[in-house]
């Protein structure tokens, strides 16, 4: 009897030591891993950035978890992100093909085997169509007009922004998507915002974990099902206005991306060009365009109503700058550095796009003296080199003098990574530095943004996500007495 306890403590114990999670050769350090859980328990799944932070104070700024069976390398401060993302891009440049994303995604557009064809069609297609350039701020301009409208309306009242914001932002990107704009209470808009919110916060929190974790659940009707429902009602609505373009384009007069990208499929028949994939990309590009720029936008007026001192100081040079013009423009930016320090202060405290997207080895490589096989998962931790001691003259706090120099001149330091960084920063960066610019411009110029009295202190506390949003709060707008 005894010996066969002794051998059944033995069978189990090997069981569970073939079960428990290990680390290649010189790979990066980490806590313990626990068969098939690994690393979970080590993380708050409902926001897991100050454990990712906390980790790095024990391991280093390269450090690895095992999220259930598979291990995920993350890079912490600027010298390890740029290091791997830049110096060694094209070795850190692939994407997972086996998480919740590419699932939702159906291994289409951003998550997709032909991913790197889209991004660069993406690039060029954005380009012809003036991101950055004269063309995309009039179609800024021209729906700024109805955010300017629907706030002098709430003059003198308390709001919600976040809808209003959300809207705008959709609309600037669907003009470039689709060539249309919507009314404001337009049934497109409603159910789109509400499926990137909903997917956001799914997508960044456990459920999506556990699915990455536990292939088995996939199978389960598990709250992750309704981002699955989401995707496919958005899917419709996408489809629809592809058969709208079908019927009335001219093939080789593009009106917008969804007209370029026929034209392209008339080319090759033979191309990971499809409907299906443009259906995808489009959807990839929306929300993108849409969810990062509206919380950016979301955060400026919450930090501007908690520091009221620098909401003043920016109106006052905008007040210089623009005195006798009559619209902003995007070369005034020259002109305004302490706008510009606000603007790129809010994104770094924000830090609204906090692990970038999640990237994956090439091939087998090194980072910082450690092995990295093919096909490990690598997240950066973009909060880590937003906030990083000894890059940032105030690094947790909300100043704009983090972006000035002793002469008052505006500067970027190199931790400043909100975009990201190397072969996959954000296709989208050009579209939105201009679009946070010309509307903080326009809307501070005419209106002031102040914290109702009876709302108690700002909370600045962030909700995790894909990307950080505030919570909801309302404001009141009043006009400006210079209007």
């Amino acid at each position: 009897m005894f010996v066969s306890i002794i051998l059944l403590v033995v069978c189990v114990g090997f069981i569970i030591l073939q079960l428990k999670s290990r680390r290649p050769k010189n790979f990066p350090p980490g806590p313990p891993a626990l068969p098939v859980l690994g690393n979970l328990l080590h993380l708050n799944l409902e926001n897991p950035l100050k454990d990712y932070d906390r980790l790095r104070k024990k391991y280093g700024d390269v450090y690895s978890l095992f999220l259930g069976p598979k291990p995920a390398v993350f890079l912490n401060g600027q010298s390890a992100i740029k290091e791997a993302l830049v110096t060694k891009g094209i070795d850190f440049a692939g994407r997972p093909d086996d998480l919740f994303v590419s699932d939702l995604s159906q291994r289409r557009g951003v998550f997709g085997p032909s991913w790197s064809y889209h991004r660069r069609f993406a690039l060029s297609t954005l380009r012809d169509f003036g991101m950055g350039k004269n063309s995309m701020a009039d179609r800024i301009h021209g729906e700024l007009q109805y955010i300017v409208e629907a706030m002098e309306k709430n003059v003198g009242k308390s709001m919600n922004p976040a809808i209003l914001v959300y809207n705008t932002a959709s609309n600037i990107i669907c003009q470039v998507l689709f060539g249309i704009r919507f009314e404001y209470d337009d049934e497109f808009i409603k159910v789109i915002v509400q499926v990137f919110s909903e997917n956001g916060k799914i997508t960044n929190g456990p459920w999506a974990m556990m699915y990455d974790s536990f292939p088995l659940i996939r199978y389960l009707p598990l709250p992750f099902v309704k981002a699955f429902e989401n995707v496919q009602m958005a899917m419709k609505y996408i489809r629809q206005f592809l058969d709208e373009h079908k019927k009335t384009r001219v093939p080789g007069d593009p009106r917008d991306f969804v007209d370029c990208y026929l034209d392209e499929l008339d080319k090759v028949c033979d191309s990971p060009f499809s409907e299906e994939e443009l259906i995808s990309n489009s959807l990839d590009l929306h929300f993108a365009g849409t969810d990062t720029t509206s919380n950016t936008l979301l955060t400026a007026f919450l930090y501007l109503m908690a520091y009221p001192h620098v909401q003043e100081r920016c109106q006052q040079e905008i007040d210089e700058v623009l005195e006798g013009k009559h619209s902003v423009t995007y070369v005034d930016r020259h002109n305004m550095p302490y706008i510009q320090a606000m603007i790129h202060e809010v994104q770094r405290i924000g830090n609204i796009g906090p692990l970038s997207i999640i990237h994956s080895t090439t091939k087998d490589t090194e980072l910082m003296g450690y092995s990295i096989p093919r096909g490990t998962l690598v997240i950066p931790n973009l909060g880590s080199a937003l906030r990083e001691e000894g890059q940032w003259k105030f690094p947790d706090e909300f100043n704009p003098e983090n972006f000035l120099n002793d002469k008052g001149e505006f500067f970027k330091p190199e931790a400043f990574l909100p975009f990201s960084a190397g072969p996959l920063r954000c296709l989208g960066e050009g579209l939105a530095r201009m679009e946070l610019f010309l509307i903080l411009v326009t809307l501070l110029r005419k209106f002031e943004f102040v914290w109702p009295q009876d709302a108690g202190e700002p909370d600045l506390t962030p909700v995790f996500g894909i990307t950080l949003s505030p919570k909801p709060y309302c404001m009141n707008v009043q006009l400006r007495a210079t209007q």
